[in-house]
């Protein structure tokens, strides 16, 4: 597998053979779960299967791959010369159609009229109703509920790229205390951590999240005007993508010296992030990670506090499979990549998490963030 990061930080591409094992790997692992094969639209599964990334349009694209099968990237023919760019083209064959006639007819011929097909969860309703109408015996089938493992494991060079953006996250961290929070919008904050993401070498942000006060009580708060004050806990989260890969880290910071209950709550998350990261090891079941975590703040009092899950997968998305919640019993394998976030939000008053991307080893658990995860105090 080639892609790995050189002594210049920049990592070499994938080539055409990474992209043809992945494909290929991708189709038989469709066949071992049954189905005919898999059609994969424009999204972050075509990214990795191919690395040909279009705009998702009313015009049909869609990867085809079914064991024994050549992979058949079917585009619309304007289209065709971007695809035919694409790093992973070679290992695949190009079929195109014209404005005026019919793409789902034009893919027919490709699948299994009885065939039941794993689909990107992001394809939309009105390809998978084209398909649905052209050949009504078929069915469908999400890939993350028949292949929740597709993307789930990171090969060398993906670990990687994912501790080079866990890297420039902790960059940013170290950064962003540095700045004056108190008098300023959480807006403000928010564009210091864009920019010192970017600054850091990601090419894409996905959220800069600064909830102050008792706007931390919202797990996913929009940065707005209110401004922040002195003795305000300020929850942290920002993340994006780094040559491709995705960070997501978060931090919870005071302004000014934290009363006793402050501390105490950010202790009891700190103690609950670490027992979700000892939890961390092959064989054990996704589930065991947000058990522990969650044991810890419902010990504590605050159980009805801590009102998500503890982790999600990460890769070339900043959210994807595998996800750390009660009731799911996927193992946790060496390669797999994923935050540990418990959290607790008091309605009205303020808001904790912590938040680390860990990967799973042979024998336990690496962490792809290591700045201090103490309170910290800002100005």
């Amino acid at each position: 597998m080639t892609g790995t990061i050189g002594t210049t930080g920049t990592p070499a591409p994938f080539t055409a053979d990474d992209y043809k094992a992945r494909m290929d790997r991708a189709a038989a692992t469709a066949a071992d779960a049954g189905l005919a094969g898999l059609l994969v639209a424009p999204g972050p599964d075509l990214i990795w299967l191919t690395g040909y990334q279009p705009v998702a349009t009313e015009r049909l694209t869609v990867l085809v791959l079914a064991a024994g099968q050549e992979p058949v990237l079917v585009v619309p023919t304007l289209e065709a010369p971007d695809a035919e760019r694409a790093a992973g083209a070679s290992a695949l064959t190009l079929r195109d159609w014209t404005d005026g006639k019919d793409p789902y007819a034009a893919t027919a011929s490709l699948l299994d009229v009885d065939g039941r097909f794993g689909i990107s969860d992001n394809s939309w309703a009105m390809h998978l109703i084209g398909f649905q109408n052209e050949l009504p015996n078929t069915s469908y089938v999400s890939l993350t509920e028949a292949l929740p493992m597709l993307r789930a494991v990171k090969d060398a060079a993906e670990l990687e790229r994912l501790a080079a953006a866990g890297a420039a996250a902790d960059a940013t961290y170290e950064e962003i205390k540095k700045v004056p929070f108190a008098g300023r919008k959480e807006t403000d904050v928010a564009a210091d951590l864009d920019a010192l993401l970017r600054q850091f070498g990601h090419s894409q942000v996905d959220f800069t999240i600064v909830g102050s006060g008792p706007n931390g009580a919202n797990p996913h708060h929009e940065a707005g005007d209110r401004v922040i004050e002195d003795g305000d806990m300020v929850v942290l989260d920002f993340g994006g993508l780094l040559h491709g890969y995705g960070s997501d880290t978060s931090r919870t910071v005071h302004v000014g010296e934290p009363g006793a209950e402050e501390q105490r709550v950010h202790d009891i998350v700190r103690e609950a992030q670490e027992a979700g990261c000892r939890a961390v090891r092959p064989g054990a079941a996704c589930q065991d990670v947000d058990r522990a975590a969650r044991a810890v703040i419902a010990d504590a009092g605050y159980g009805e506090h801590f009102i998500h899950r503890t982790g999600h997968g990460i890769g070339v998305t900043t959210h994807e499979p595998p996800y750390m919640i009660e009731g799911e019993e996927l193992p946790l394998v060496p390669g797999m990549c994923f935050s540990v976030e418990p959290g607790i939000y008091l309605p009205g008053r303020f808001g904790v998490r912590i938040e680390d991307i860990v990967t799973v080893t042979d024998d336990g658990v690496r962490r792809l963030n290591s700045t201090p995860r103490e309170l910290a105090i800002v100005n």
